[in-house]
């Protein structure tokens, strides 16, 4: 038997063992990202115990962001070598250190630099995962893969920020971060007892990353997600005034409104993988264009209630399937460096995350707070134009 025979025998056996893989991936995931948003929920009380301001507790979000647009770029140049089954669970066993020095903080400082370990493990395991995945599941079944994964992103955006405020009522602010390390101790477990040993791929470094920046086929999808990721971010992080604009919606109802959009994410999240796999161009373009959709639904409700709602439907599950989609798109495209590509779209979505926002601000500060639904919207549609006239390699 030929060598290559052999290993298409062994990527096509034992998928029991390989899904429970993906699945101990999505737990880390989704604990790191719970992790993630757990102070939105808690500042206050954070802020009141270490004896700082509201806007100084914040930045244990803004060091997260920094630290994980950094480490998606550079966790494959910093550890080209390393057995990558070792470099997930230790990213998986920065994210429980992370929660339990937060939990035990005195002062800002070691509140913060504990969170700067968070966004290294956060945006080291992600860039990692797709890579990660490829080598659990056949590679017609990716997008599936990365469909379990990213579950774990959607259910932990859902359901942060509501469970750290409840118990944080029940337990302290410190409770709930002692909580989150539980969480990924769970997944620290599940992926020492499934993940394989797995060699680095023959791409690594920084010659490997500038060579897949080279591509300009890679450069002009970078700018497409950049722009669909914007323009989400652009608009759902002032979604409360311009909803409260549109219908004068009050706080149980932008609450319920949310949890709309939360299931909408969940379901888009789910079907992404299958179509992905099947007929990607069609994901890349579908899933933009219905959360644009969604953004302009809102816009021009009119105020109607079931016309709100179902904008927030539409646009959650339009997002949902972005992250997949997206993700999937990079592996077709570069399948030879998948941690380079990976590192790459983790790290521009966390650049448009921050861009979008800013942009969003200027806009609801100097126009209106619909105009950023508006710009969004349009940002998210030229970003599927720009990857759907791509062409990735099967």
């Amino acid at each position: 038997m030929s060598s290559t025979t052999s290993s298409t025998d062994r990527s096509t056996t034992g998928k029991q063992a390989s899904w429970a893989g993906v699945a101990s991936l999505g737990v880390g995931i989704f604990a790191i990202v719970m992790s993630e948003f757990l102070p939105a929920s808690l500042l206050p009380r954070i802020a009141d115990d270490i004896g700082v301001s509201v806007g100084a507790a914040g930045q244990a979000v803004t060091m997260t962001a920094v630290a994980a647009a950094l480490s998606a770029l550079l966790i494959a140049v910093v550890l080209p070598q390393a057995d990558r089954r070792r470099v997930m669970i230790g990213l998986t066993l920065l994210a429980v250190l992370s929660d339990v020095v937060v939990a035990l903080a005195p002062n800002l400082p070691v509140l913060l630099g504990a969170r700067l370990l968070l966004g290294v493990a956060l945006g080291g395991f992600w860039a990692m995962a797709t890579a990660m995945a490829a080598h659990l599941v056949h590679a017609d079944h990716l997008g599936r893969a990365l469909t379990v994964i990213n579950s774990g992103v959607a259910v932990a955006t859902i359901a942060a920020v509501p469970l750290g405020a409840w118990l944080g009522e029940l337990w302290g602010w410190r409770g709930v971060f002692l909580m989150g390390a539980g969480a990924a101790t769970l997944a620290l477990v599940l992926q020492a007892a499934t993940l394989p040993h797995v060699a680095p791929g023959a791409a690594t470094g920084l010659r490997a990353l500038g060579a897949t920046l080279r591509s300009r086929a890679v450069l002009a999808g970078l700018l497409g997600i950049l722009l669909i990721f914007g323009g989400h971010f652009n608009g759902f992080t002032y979604i409360r005034p311009a909803a409260e604009a549109v219908s004068g919606i009050d706080a149980g109802g932008l609450a319920l409104l949310l949890l709309v959009f939360g299931i909408g994410n969940v379901l888009g999240t789910a079907l992404s993988g299958p179509l992905a796999d099947r007929a990607l161009r069609l994901s890349v373009l579908l899933f933009p264009a219905l959360l644009a959709a969604g953004m302009l639904l809102m816009l021009l409700t009119g105020g109607a209630p079931a016309g709100l709602f179902a904008a927030a439907a539409l646009w959650g599950f339009g997002f949902g399937g972005v992250p997949t989609t997206v993700l999937t798109w990079g592996a077709r495209t570069e399948p030879t460096r998948l941690e380079q590509i990976g590192g790459l779209i983790v790290t521009v979505c966390n650049v448009a995350i921050a861009a979008g926002a800013v942009v969003g601000g200027l806009l609801v500060d100097g126009i209106s707070a619909q105009t950023p639904l508006l710009a969004g919207s349009l940002a998210a549609v030229s970003g599927a134009v720009v990857l759907v006239s791509l062409r990735p390699r099967r």
